[in-house]
């Protein structure tokens, strides 16, 4: 498979924002979409499932992450790994992995089209349909969406995600099961790349460990393993747990 890698237009980024990308996001390019309250920070529910805790978590913050949340509610954890107090449970942990693409220089495609509000519900259908990860019906203001279209029907895409600073997360990278095995996430994964180095920022993504075939596609593109993680939700307790009279 040939694969095109143009000149970098600048050095890569110091990559200590990826440690915790929602919150370095929501303090920076999505600043604008950040939803807090106290220290604790997260998108709007129709943007994205994000929530970011600060590192330092004490009860005061958990307080503050299950009002945004509500009783009952679930709380998607990012970054450092912050263990939350007695009463809340765990409601799924899965292993993952978070990629980093600096050597990438992406490549445009003109046999691909950007994705807009119009094509939302195609987009949702399509995420149904193939399990990619979170997509809301606003995720599409997060960044640019990029598809491939056949006999009018949208069989495939990717686009961006989280921005910490110098960085752009690739997502929602997913193709009908009827087009797979003819390279669309290949060609939309570097068309999304071309976009993100030509701001002069670094590609990089996220794909859940046990998913050998994506992430054995992003290390032939270029992809480098940056380090294991947890995509970890937790389950808002009854408010009387919260409030300590348990």
């Amino acid at each position: 498979m040939h694969v095109e890698f143009r000149p970098l237009p600048v050095a890569p980024a110091p990559d200590d924002a990826l440690d915790d990308p929602v919150r370095a996001a929501l303090l920076g390019a999505h600043a604008h979409l950040a939803e807090r309250r106290g220290r604790v920070l997260r998108y709007p529910v129709d943007v994205a499932p994000f929530l970011s805790m600060p590192a330092d978590a004490g009860p005061s913050d958990w307080r503050d992450a299950a009002a945004l949340a509500g009783e009952g509610g679930e709380v998607p954890l990012t970054g450092p790994a912050v263990l939350p107090p007695p009463g809340w449970q765990e409601a799924r942990n899965v292993p993952g992995v978070q990629l980093t693409g600096e050597h990438i220089g992406g490549r445009h495609d003109p046999g691909v089209v950007r994705l807009g509000p119009a094509d939302v519900p195609e987009m949702l259908d399509l995420v149904e349909r193939t399990k990619p990860g979170p997509f809301r019906p606003r995720t599409v203001e997060l960044g640019v969406y990029l598809g491939i279209r056949h006999g009018g029907a949208l069989v495939a895409m990717a686009g961006e995600r989280l921005r910490p600073p110098g960085w752009t997360e690739i997502s929602a990278v997913c193709t009908d099961p009827a087009h797979r095995g003819r390279g669309l996430a290949t060609r939309l994964v570097l068309a999304v790349a071309a976009g993100i180095r030509e701001r002069g920022e670094t590609p990089f993504l996220h794909a859940s460990a046990a998913n050998t075939p994506a992430i054995r596609l992003y290390e032939r593109l270029g992809f480098r393993l940056r380090r294991t993680t947890e995509f970890r939700t937790v389950r808002v307790p009854a408010r009387e747990r919260i409030e300590g009279r348990s």
